[in-house]
């Protein structure tokens, strides 16, 4: 699980970053219509192969031997959730006769680039992934787990994941308002330059939050950093997901039920693929810092 989520925060880290950077320059324009979806959703296909790369380096470097299950969850789970998500909502609006509703033609079209492209990307990626070289660690670790002396309260692991997300939240706040904006209120949003900027910062301030805690936690003789360095960072998306319940008293929505459902469904997948993206960058700069670390360890 560890694998397939930090492979699908890359891929999907990988394709904002795209899009974004073609909005800057002006290959995307919000102004043509469906243009910046359209993208969206081929650079992710593209990225699959990075996904089914990452995925399977690590898997591999855990000597795992179920990687035909690793690369299958690594191409369904999230655009999976996300597929069934859209079914379940669009299946909605079309028994109230929206016209928000999207043609079955439209939903059977992009299934197939799901099944027919990003699928057989993601095994591709993989095949190269477990042909490199497993990724080597500089010292020998002991088959018995040391015992976890007791922390102190602000050294304990469910307090640094849950002030983690504060950092990187607060450098994002200000673009995440004007994007929510735009998102919801059908606004145009052109000012990519700025966000491709809030976006690095963001990853940046993620990678030196979770490399700071996970240093702190082999002070104290943690060794569980793993699964610690994947939700510090990814606690950010919590903190958006909580930050949408305040932004929508703004919204002045309809009372339907399905107003609620749309918008907090929605933007759970939202926060569901910016856990997956920070959490990725939090764990793989973790991975280099602590193998920078113990490779510097002289052993006589």
């Amino acid at each position: 699980m560890y694998c397939i989520m930090v492979g699908s925060g890359a891929q999907i880290g990988f394709c904002a970053w795209a899009t974004i950077c073609c909005s800057a320059v002006g290959f995307l324009s919000p102004a043509r219509r469906g243009s910046l979806m359209t993208a969206t959703l081929v650079f992710y296909m593209i990225c699959g192969c990075l996904a089914g790369y990452v995925s399977s380096r690590l898997y591999k470097s855990f000597r795992g031997r179920q990687w035909q299950m690793c690369t299958l969850f690594t191409a369904t789970a999230f655009p999976g959730l996300c597929f069934v998500t859209f079914i379940f909502f669009n299946t909605i609006l079309a028994f109230f006769r929206s016209t928000a509703s999207v043609p079955f033609l439209d939903l059977v079209i992009v299934a197939a680039m799901w099944c027919c492209i990003s699928i057989p990307l993601v095994f591709l990626g993989a095949y190269f992934g477990y042909k490199a070289e497993s990724i080597s660690f500089p010292t020998v670790t002991s088959t018995i787990a040391r015992a976890v002396p007791e922390p102190n309260f602000f050294m304990m692991p469910i307090v640094g994941i849950s002030l983690a997300g504060m950092v990187p939240f607060a450098a994002a706040y200000v673009e995440l308002f004007f994007i929510m904006t735009s998102l919801w209120m059908d606004q145009f949003y052109y000012v990519f330059g700025f966000t491709l900027v809030v976006y690095l910062i963001l990853l940046i301030t993620c990678a030196e939050v979770t490399v700071l805690l996970c240093y702190y936690q082999l002070c104290a003789e943690n060794h569980r950093w793993w699964w610690f360095s994947f939700f510090a960072s990814g606690s950010t998306a919590a903190y958006t997901f909580i930050y949408s319940f305040f932004w929508f008293r703004s919204l002045e929505a309809s009372k339907m039920l399905i107003t609620y459902m749309l918008y907090f469904g929605y933007m759970f997948l939202i926060c569901m693929a910016m856990f997956l993206v920070t959490g990725s960058v939090g764990a793989l700069t973790s991975l280099w810092f602590i193998r920078k670390i113990f490779g510097t360890i002289k052993v006589d």
